[in-house]
Order: structure tokens, then C-alpha cells, then sequence
């Protein structure tokens, strides 16, 4: 008996989108249901090693394509690990809503590039009623004895009923649109597998029949015979010798393995024997995966064991800095049975780790030698290359060493070419904090450094305030925030003298009247662009840093304000006698000041009120 079920409302959604919209690549639903097919096969290889219950299982994995061109009909079978009732219900008739949801908002309305996301997202079964208008998927879960058949035509509901089937593993059949039953064809089927399947691990087998003409006596007969041919290699690509290989046969296995319908922008194929011997082949994307900055980030590397497939969801493999690579580390001295508990503390895991994370960072060493292809690299992935200053010390500064900043001079800036300009008097690198570039380069602190001839670099990325003052020094020069007192004290600017502190004791003792509950002191300078600037201090700098390791919210703390005693404002000011509008032009200039520092206000009413009566007056 039948039962019917309803699809969750995101899968809904998404099987809109597949039939109506996603249409400009269709192709690769069979990348999608191979790639399926694949781990399915992958899970019971690694069961049938390991779980008692499935050890005696007899088991020589396979793909089987058939298609049926008469009935528009296309078939892919694997003989894997396969699905029971709940799985069924599980599998095909809901997913993650965060990975589903992420997948509707990630939708540009480009069509080729949407479809090209399908992949990555992790819904490629649905990718199938792009072509086809009913689908039955009958299924048997290794190691039970019933079967269970999934029947639906993509249109909110779906039934399951139990059906026959001898051997464990799953078969999809697909009922082809008639617009799409040329996908019911050797020559489309060979074509596809070559484009992006070739390089799966497990034989995939394509069933046709052809068309032969016999003589029988005086007749031509044409007869029909039953083929059956292997159409990939079937090799674990990352075992094979680098001499073997070209870039293609990379690429293809890159497309097939990420679900990234883009070339990777570099790969890096490594093998160590001695001690440890391990395989790893790793590629770096040209675009950023869909949940880079998400807290469930899905692992992009897959872990073997002498072939046999262990896991694809443990983000111990590399550090989460990395989080952007693909790739396979395939280990020939762990047990195939290990626990993901042991392999959070496994020794072998950990060297292997290490070694392939040296070996990363030195291959993105070698990109950034063509620099409009570390400009594509660093676009991507430079805020998150960052979070490794603060995780990850071993490598602290070979990570420095990639980062690249704009400056207060200039762009795509590394730290290299940044103390290698530094003029001789120079005594440490600046770098200035804040949540947008615009603003930092217009901050009026800069113009202090530029008198001297320094850089300093800008930083606006929300990472930098948490990693930054963490970094401490660069190749022996010390890092040090340009608003603090540290800083500015290095700069040797040109002192106020007595008769200048005279002429404006009085005004600097007015705002410090007026301010006391918004800024620690007021003092005068002679090197800033603007009448007024807000300074940081090293308390500030400090609490700042302590409370981003505590994960917490920086709450605002006073900052000395400074009066350029060399603007016409200020100097007017400090001959002004009028108390009430002392005050009111000082609260304007500390919130000029404020906007020019964050580039917000918590009281913009009382601002734009007080400049209206100012802007009165002055009529």
C-alpha cells in the first residue's frame, strides 16, 4: 500500500525553480545523480570493511546507465548503501532549510551561473525534473530485506510504497520531457560522463542496443544486439602519477568532484612516502564557496583511507582559515575503522594536517607571483586568509607575508613592499581601524602621517579589528594602531609652544567643560587637515582587543579630541565670548569629529537641530 506525503515547503520552492527556471544547463542532473550514485558507493565500501553486520557482503561496486529512447526513459542504478522508508522520507522529501535557504538567496538571476550552483548546494537529485516529468527511485538499504519505491512528478507531493528488489543499492528512473528525450542516447550519455564524470572512482557501465544488418541467405536482416560498455576510467585521479596527468584531466575531476562548474583557479598534487605515506590533491576555486562566512560551513575535503572513502563532513582536515579549499587526503596508515573522536586527536591526522597546510600556503606563495591572479585569489579569499593570524601561530608568518592592504598610498599593498619603502626614520608600521575604507582614507589622523612621509595601512575588513593588534610585529618591525598615543608619539610633530598654549588655555578649558562626559581630555595640534579629530588611546586600543577575544560587543569609550590650532574655525573660536554658542559649536565640531571617525551618530536630530540654529544665526 502506498502512502502519500507532502514535500517540505523549501523543497517546493526549489522544484519551482528547477522545472521553470534553471533550464540553461540541464546537463548536469546526470553529473548530479553519478555524483549521488558515487557516494552511495562509497558509504557501503567503507561499511562493508567495517561493520560487522555487512562484512560478508558480497560487493564489487558499479554505475549502471541504461536508457530506453523508444519510452523516453534514462536509468542510473549503483549497488551501494542505499535507502529504507525513513531515508526515502529523509533524503527526498526534505533537506536542511539553512542549506535550501541559502540556496534560494544565493540566486542572481542569471540562469547559467544559478544552475551552475545546484551542485554546491547539495539538492542535485532535484536537479532531475529539469528533464524529466516523473521520477520512481526504487531503493534497498544494505543489509534489510524490504525495498521501498519513491514515486513523484514534482508537484508537491510524493508516494512510497515497498516494491521488489534483489540486490542493495538504489535504481532512479527518469520519465523524460519530450523536449529532453535526447538524453535517452548513447552519444549524449558518453558525452556528459567525459565532460564530468570521468574521473569517478567506481566503473560506470552504459547498457544500449544496436543495430546490426546480417546476411541470411538472400536477406538483409537487421538485428538488435544487447551492449554493455564501461565509459569512464574509474581511476582515483590523486593516485595516479603527476607524469600521467594533464591539466585537464585536473579540471575535469575538479568539476565532477566540487560540483563548481568553473575551472579551479590552481591545484596542488602531493605525495609523501617515508614515515607517513599519505596522497593529497587540493584545489583552490575562483569563486567562494555559497557558505564560506556561515558557522556550518560544509568541509570541502574529503578524507580516504587506501581509497576506501571515511568522511566529508569533519572540518578538523584543515584549519577553518582554509575553509575555502577542495580537495582529498587519502592516508595509507590510519585504520579504516577510526572514530571522528580519533581523528580530532589522531597523531598521524595531525602531521598529515600540518604538512598539507604548509604546502597550501606555499602554493598561493607561487600564485601571488602572477598578481592579476592573486588580485582574482585575494578578491575572494583575503578576509578569511586572515583569521589564520589569530589560529594559527605555526604559520603566522607565512600567512603575513600573502596579505595584502590598501593603504593610505596605495593598493594591493603587502607588508614587504610596505617596510621596504619605509623611510629610514620610520619606526614602526601603521595601521589605522574602522568599519569603512571611504572614511579611513578621509580621517584627518592620516594628515599627521603624511607630513612625515609614512604609509599607513587602512583597515575596513570586520576581521582586522579582531586579528590586527594580535599580529604584533612583521619581519621585526612592531604593528602599532596610528590613533594611538604610542603611535602619534613617534612622529616628532611639531610641538605647540607656550604662547601657544596661552592663546588657547581658555578654549581648551571650555570644551573640556562642555565634553567632560564624551571625551577623556581635549589638547591642541598643529598636523591635522580638518579644525578637530578624535584620537584613540592605548586604554582604548586595549579593551578593544580584549573584548573581541571575549567575543564580545566593544562598547564606546571617550577619545581625546584635538583642535588644529592652525584652522581659521578654531583660532576665531578661541577669541569667541559667547558661552551658549561655545557650547552648541562644540558639540557640533565633536560630532563633525564623529562622523568623520565612524561615519555615524546615535544623535543625528540633535545634530542637524543645532546646525540649523547655527546655519539661522549666521543669516
Amino acid at each position: 500500500m502506498s502512502k502519500k506525503h507532502s514535500f517540505q515547503t523549501e523543497i517546493n520552492q526549489l522544484l519551482e525553480l528547477m522545472i521553470h527556471s534553471l533550464y540553461s544547463n540541464k546537463e548536469i542532473f546526470l553529473r548530479e545523480l553519478i555524483s549521488n550514485a558515487s557516494d552511495a558507493l562509497d558509504k557501503l565500501n567503507y561499511l562493508s570493511l567495517t561493520d560487522e553486520k555487512l562484512k560478508g557482503l558480497k560487493f564489487s561496486p558499479r554505475i549502471d546507465i541504461s536508457f530506453d529512447s523508444a519510452k523516453g526513459t534514462l536509468s542510473i542504478k549503483d549497488n551501494g548503501i542505499g535507502m529504507n522508508e525513513e531515508d526515502l522520507i529523509n533524503h527526498l522529501g526534505t533537506i536542511a532549510k539553512s542549506g535550501t535557504k541559502s540556496f534560494l538567496n544565493s540566486l542572481s538571476g542569471d540562469k547559467k551561473k544559478d544552475s551552475a550552483l545546484i551542485g554546491q548546494f547539495g539538492v542535485g537529485f532535484y536537479s532531475a525534473f529539469m528533464v524529466a516529468d516523473k521520477i520512481i527511485v526504487q531503493s534497498k538499504k544494505a543489509g534489510d530485506t524490504k525495498a521501498y519505491a519513491w514515486i513523484s512528478d514534482g508537484k508537491g507531493e510524493y508516494e512510497i510504497s515497498e516494491c521488489t528488489k534483489e540486490e542493495q543499492g538504489s535504481e532512479i528512473v527518469l520519465y523524460l520531457k519530450d523536449e529532453d528525450k535526447k538524453f535517452a542516447s548513447k552519444w549524449e550519455i558518453e558525452s556528459i560522463i567525459k565532460r564530468y564524470s570521468e574521473h569517478i572512482a567506481f566503473p560506470i557501465f552504459l547498457s544500449y542496443e544496436e543495430s546490426k544488418t546480417q546476411e541470411e541467405g538472400d536477406k538483409k536482416v537487421e538485428k538488435k544486439e544487447h551492449k554493455c560498455e564501461q565509459i569512464n576510467k574509474a581511476t582515483a585521479i590523486w593516485k595516479l602519477p603527476k607524469s600521467e596527468l594533464k591539466p585537464k584531466d585536473y579540471e575535469e575531476f575538479y568539476k565532477g568532484f566540487s560540483g563548481d562548474s568553473e575551472a579551479p583557479l590552481c591545484y596542488v598534487h602531493s605525495k609523501a612516502e617515508g614515515s607517513l605515506e599519505y596522497t593529497t590533491l587540493f584545489f583552490i576555486p575562483k569563486k567562494a564557496p555559497f557558505d564560506l562566512y556561515r558557522v556550518d560551513y560544509k568541509s570541502g575535503v574529503k578524507l580516504y583511507v587506501k581509497r576506501v572513502f571515511i568522511t566529508d563532513d569533519d572540518k578538523e582536515l584543515l584549519p577553518p582559515y582554509l575553509r575555502f579549499i577542495r580537495g582529498v587526503i587519502d592516508s595509507e596508515d590510519l585504520p579504516l575503522n577510526v572514530s571522528r573522536e580519533i581523528l580530532q586527536q589522531n597523531r598521524i591526522l595531525a602531521n598529515i594536517k600540518s604538512a598539507s597546510v604548509k604546502k597550501i600556503l606555499s602554493e598561493i606563495k607561487n600564485l601571488s607571483k602572477d598578481e592579476a591572479k592573486y588580485e582574482e585569489f585575494y578578491k575572494e579569499f583575503g578576509k578569511v586568509l586572515k583569521e589564520g593570524l589569530y589560529s594559527d601561530f605555526e604559520n603566522k608568518e607565512n600567512i603575513l607575508e600573502l596579505l595584502r592592504f590598501t593603504t593610505s598610498a596605495k593598493q594591493n599593498r603587502s607588508l614587504k613592499a610596505y617596510k621596504d619603502s619605509m623611510p629610514k626614520e620610520q619606526k614602526s608600521i601603521y595601521y589605522l581601524l574602522g568599519e569603512n575604507l571611504e572614511l579611513l582614507k578621509a580621517s584627518p589622523i592620516l594628515e599627521k602621517y603624511k607630513r612625515q612621509g609614512y604609509e599607513v595601512l587602512l583597515l575596513s575588513d570586520e576581521v582586522d579589528s579582531f586579528v590586527m593588534p594580535s599580529v604584533g610585529e612583521y619581519d621585526k618591525v612592531a604593528l602599532k594602531d596610528a590613533a594611538s598615543k604610542e603611535a602619534l608619539s613617534e612622529l616628532g610633530e611639531e610641538e605647540i609652544s607656550k604662547e601657544e598654549k596661552e592663546q588657547f588655555e581658555a578654549l581648551t578649558k571650555e570644551f573640556k567643560e562642555i565634553l567632560s562626559d564624551e571625551v577623556n581630555e581635549v589638547s591642541l595640534s598643529k598636523n591635522l587637515a580638518s579644525p578637530v579629530a578624535l584620537i584613540g588611546t592605548e586604554e582604548n586600543a586595549m579593551m578593544a582587543n580584549l573584548m573581541r577575544q571575549m567575543g564580545q560587543e566593544m562598547p564606546k569609550m571617550p577619545k581625546n579630541l584635538e583642535l588644529n590650532i592652525t584652522h581659521p574655525l578654531i583660532q576665531k573660536l578661541s577669541k569667541h565670548q559667547n558661552k551658549e554658542e561655545l557650547k552648541n559649536m562644540a558639540r557640533l565640531l565633536l560630532d563633525s569629529a564623529r562622523l568623520m571617525d565612524s561615519g555615524s551618530l546615535d544623535n543625528a536630530k540633535e545634530f542637524s537641530q543645532a546646525l540649523f540654529d547655527l546655519l539661522e544665526k549666521s543669516l
